[in-house]
C-alpha cells in the first residue's frame, strides 16, 4: 500500500459519470493493487457511494486478480437470496440463463461475474462466468435509486442463452462465500479513507485523524489474510468494532464542520450496516471453528 501517496492527496476526482470516474482513478492507482485502490479512491472519491465503488472494484480484483481495468460487478442476488439453492439462473455448457435483482452500478459496469447453478446428478453446486455489458442475450434493466448512495445506481440483469467465459474453480466457495468478507474488509477501508481526507479538509483533531489511520494499517494487514480463514473472520469483526467505537467522534467532527460532508454523511453514514447481520453469522461461525 502507497501509505505517501495517501498522505500527500489533497485533490478529489470530480467526474461526473461513474465510468470516466473509475477511468481516472486507475490512472491514478497504476498497479498498486487491490487494496490500494480500495484505499485510495476512498480518498479521492467526492461521497460516500464512490469510496463504496472504490471498495466494491478493489473486492472484485482481490477475488479475481485477472480481472480487466474497467468496471465490473459480482450478480448473485436472486429473490433477496444468495443461497445456491433457491438460484434459477443455469449454466448450460457455456451459456446462462435467468435473472439477477440487484447489481450494483450494472449500469457502468463492462463485465459481469454471474453465479449460476449447475445441476449435476442431482446436486445442485455453483459455477461463475464472465459476461460482457451488452452480450446478445443480455438486458440491464435499471432501478429506481435507493436512498442509501444513490448516486451508485443498481439494476437488475437478464440472460437468454448468453455466451460466457467459465471461471475455474467452484463458484461457492471460490467466489461468492469469500466476496462477501473480501468486499467488507475492501469498503470499510475505502470508506476509512474517504473519513481521513474529509478530516484533512475540516482540520479534525490529530488524534482522530490517526486513529483512522490506524484502522487502515490493520485492514491492510487483514488484507494479506485467506478471506475463508475463521480467523480472518475474527480479525475482520475487530477492525468493525474499532469502527464502531470511532462513529460518536467521528459522527460529531462531521457535524461541526462544512454542511457538504454533513448532508453526504447524514445520507450514508449507515452503508456499513447493510451487511452487519452476515458479518455477525460468519464471526459466531469463527468463533465456533476456533473454539
Amino acid at each position: 500500500m502507497p501509505w505517501q501517496t495517501l498522505l500527500e492527496t489533497r485533490d478529489r476526482l470530480n467526474e461526473s459519470n461513474l465510468e470516466d470516474w473509475y477511468a481516472a482513478l486507475t490512472e491514478r492507482v497504476d498497479d498498486g493493487g487491490p487494496f490500494a485502490l480500495a484505499v485510495l479512491g476512498g480518498r479521492l472519491a467526492t461521497t460516500p457511494g464512490r469510496a463504496f465503488l472504490a471498495g466494491y472494484q478493489g473486492a472484485l480484483r482481490a477475488l479475481w486478480p485477472a480481472a480487466p481495468r474497467t468496471l465490473g460487478a459480482l450478480c448473485v442476488t436472486e429473490n433477496r437470496s444468495t443461497r445456491p439453492a433457491d438460484m434459477q439462473t443455469r449454466l448450460s455448457g457455456l451459456h446462462l440463463s435467468g435473472r439477477k435483482d440487484f447489481v450494483t452500478a450494472a449500469d457502468a459496469a463492462d463485465w459481469l461475474l454471474v453465479a449460476a447453478r449447475v445441476d449435476e446428478e442431482g446436486v445442485p453446486r455453483l459455477a461463475v462466468g464472465v459476461v460482457h455489458t451488452g452480450a446478445p442475450g443480455s438486458r440491464i434493466e435499471p432501478l429506481p435509486a435507493l436512498p442509501l448512495m444513490p448516486d451508485i445506481g443498481h439494476a437488475r440483469l437478464h440472460l437468454e442463452n448468453t455466451l460466457c467465459e467459465l471461471l475455474p474453480g467452484d463458484g461457492w466457495d471460490s467466489y461468492v462465500k469469500p466476496f462477501r468478507s473480501i468486499e467488507d474488509l475492501h469498503v470499510l477501508a475505502a470508506l476509512g479513507a474517504w473519513l481521513y481526507g474529509v478530516g484533512q479538509d475540516s482540520d479534525w483533531p490529530r488524534a482522530l485523524s490517526l486513529r483512522l489511520l490506524g484502522l487502515l494499517g490493520g485492514c491492510a494487514e487483514v488484507a494479506r489474510h485467506n478471506a475463508s480463514d475463521p480467523i480472518t473472520h475474527l480479525l475482520l469483526a475487530g477492525l468493525f468494532a474499532q469502527f464502531q467505537a470511532l462513529r460518536p467522534e467521528l459522527d460529531a467532527a462531521i457535524a461541526s464542520g462544512p454542511q457538504e460532508w454533513a448532508a453526504l454523511w447524514s445520507r450514508d453514514c449507515n452503508l456499513l450496516e447493510v451487511a452487519r447481520t452476515a458479518r455477525e453469522k460468519r464471526l459466531e461461525k469463527a468463533l465456533a471453528a476456533l473454539a
